[in-house]
């Protein structure tokens, strides 16, 4: 396999950080920048139910997926419509 294309692909690991006692944690500067998060960055956090793990999302991301994912099923839905109305 192409070696740049499985380091296009692999996850980039930005470092190690710490909870404090007030459960905040600091996403690494690089992280940061390259995500575009600025204070007032709303952020969604996701756990796995085995406890085994957090995602961190930003909330405009979630919503614009949400907003494209139902756009395509109403198209999906309008074409099923079609196809069921005029059969072969």
């Amino acid at each position: 396999m192409n070696k740049n294309f499985i380091q296009e692909m692999a996850p980039k690991f930005y470092g190690s950080t710490t909870v404090g006692e007030r459960g905040q944690v600091v996403i690494p500067a690089e992280a940061r920048k390259d995500y575009h998060i600025i204070p007032a960055t709303k952020l969604l956090v996701f756990g796995s139910h085995e406890g085994g793990g957090l995602i961190l999302t930003k909330a405009d991301s979630i919503t614009e997926f949400l907003s494209r994912a139902m756009s395509m099923l109403t198209r999906f839905e309008e074409m099923l419509k079609t196809e069921n109305d005029n059969p072969e």
